[in-house]
């Protein structure tokens, strides 16, 4: 099997495992005085300062989470109380799903948000949060999140950033970007699913929690944290380093996809390396995704949360582009794929699209 599908989630890497193993060996409760308890302690205080400075954060305030889509949620708990909200159009479902009834900031053909009208939509009301995710997982399209930060800022209003997709890509710097805060995954770095973090901005303070219990995270998240998936995304951070030789991979893949009649969606925008929405006309996406793997190659058709679903991508839509919102599939290249791996992609990119082909050509009356 061809693996290109990392946007759902990256191959582990090795640095993960053998981090997660050492933890394992940690009996102790980091909420225990006794020596295995501080011990654990240690592990875990490491791995936060580890991901804070990363991330352009102080380490009292990074909250670790079970993943992105619970970072997504308790940012929306936390820092929405009293305030109208503003998504972008193609957030993910972890802000779609846990703001029902905010307002919709619309973004442009190429996915990018239009700035104009949340500049307008800042100074029609009382104060704000605003959600933008810093890159779209089902396009790679990357937000201007600084300036839209600046805009928030000046309108007395906060910004939450889904960074999971852009987090070991593109830089993520919670200072730099001047957002309140940013959610992360670490199986979207080639760390273990079950472990991420809401990093908040100084200012902040306490923010309530969204899971009651036992206080931990100064008393911003219960529970036992898990301790070796914490681990492993502590040792994965700032590993991936410059990223434009996927870019060329990509690029390569896309020609070959266009020379069989593919659009790639949103390639005129500002783009993460590693990732390509091919929209293949009058082609459903969930056959073409099923063809490529009967063929070996494994791709996803939008967000893998929604595999399994036959639906319109909200992503596509929200761009509009029509039809060809449920006729593309999503290519994402781990961090360890190889040429050879592209090239089988595109082989059977072209078999899929020339056997396809009459469902392209109308009939004749």
């Amino acid at each position: 099997m061809v693996y290109l599908d990392a946007n759902a989630s990256e191959p582990p890497r090795p640095e993960a495992k053998v981090a997660m193993a050492a933890a394992w060996e940690v009996t102790g409760n980091p909420s225990s005085v006794h020596a295995a308890g501080r011990a654990a302690r240690r592990l875990l205080e490491d791995a936060r300062e580890k991901i804070a400075a990363t991330f352009g954060a102080r380490g009292q305030d990074v909250v670790f989470t079970s993943g992105g889509t619970e970072a997504d949620n308790l940012a929306l708990h936390a820092l929405a109380e009293g305030r109208r909200i503003l998504i972008g159009a193609t957030e993910h479902d972890a802000i779609r799903e846990a703001a029902p009834g905010a307002d919709v900031l619309p973004v442009d053909r190429r996915g990018v948000a239009d700035l104009d009208a949340l500049r307008d939509w800042l100074a029609s009301g009382p104060p704000a949060l605003v959600c933008l995710m810093l890159a779209n997982n089902e396009t790679g399209t990357i937000q201007p999140i600084a300036e839209a930060a600046a805009l928030c800022r000046d309108h007395g209003a906060r910004l939450h950033v889904d960074a999971v997709q852009a987090a070991g890509r593109i830089g993520v710097n919670l200072t730099a970007l001047g957002c309140h805060s940013i959610a992360l995954s670490a199986h979207k770095l080639g760390g273990p699913a079950g472990a991420g973090a809401l990093l908040l901005a100084p200012e902040l303070g306490f923010v309530p929690p969204l899971i009651a219990g036992g206080g931990q995270e100064r008393g911003r998240r219960g529970g036992t944290p898990p301790l070796p998936a914490i681990a492993g995304f502590a040792a994965v951070c700032g590993l991936a380093g410059d990223q434009t030789w996927l870019a060329g991979l990509r690029d390569r893949v896309e020609a070959v996809a266009m020379r069989h009649g593919a659009i790639v969606c949103g390639r005129d925008g500002p783009r993460l390396a590693n990732t390509t929405s091919l929209a293949l006309p009058c082609v459903r996406a969930d056959a073409q995704v099923i063809a490529l793997d009967l063929d070996g190659i494994a791709v996803s058709a939008g967000a893998a949360c929604s595999s399994g679903k036959v639906q319109t991508s909200h992503v596509l839509t929200a761009m509009g582009l029509g039809s060809l919102a449920g006729q593309a599939i999503r290519v994402s290249l781990p961090w360890n794929v190889s040429e050879a791996a592209t090239d089988a992609f595109e082989a059977a990119y072209a078999r899929m699209a020339v056997r396809m082909k009459p469902a392209l050509v109308p009939t004749a009356a």
